[in-house]
């Protein structure tokens, strides 16, 4: 399943993300830093949601109180919630 997310507090405008069957396929993350993105995209690709989650969760950027990876750990989150339904 093919979502997208709305990250906030963040220099990201969108994230696209594929998830089958509880793994985690694909990630696009628009704007923000590019290299960072690119490299979280490749490393969570393949990986348990459930484990992206746990890894990503509370990630701070500098000041901010979330960061790219910790949205993206919201993101996926959402999505076990819709899931549930």
């Amino acid at each position: 399943m093919t979502f997208e997310y709305v990250p906030r507090g963040v220099c990201a405008r969108k994230m696209v993300i594929d998830v089958n069957d509880g793994i985690v396929s694909e990630v696009q993350i628009i704007g923000g830093c590019h290299g960072n993105s690119q490299g979280v995209a490749a490393l969570v690709k393949g990986m348990p949601v459930e484990e992206v989650i746990a890894r990503l969760s509370g990630i701070r950027c500098g000041y901010k109180a979330t960061s790219c990876p910790d949205q993206l750990a919201a993101a996926l989150k959402m999505y076990l919630a819709n899931e549930a339904k």
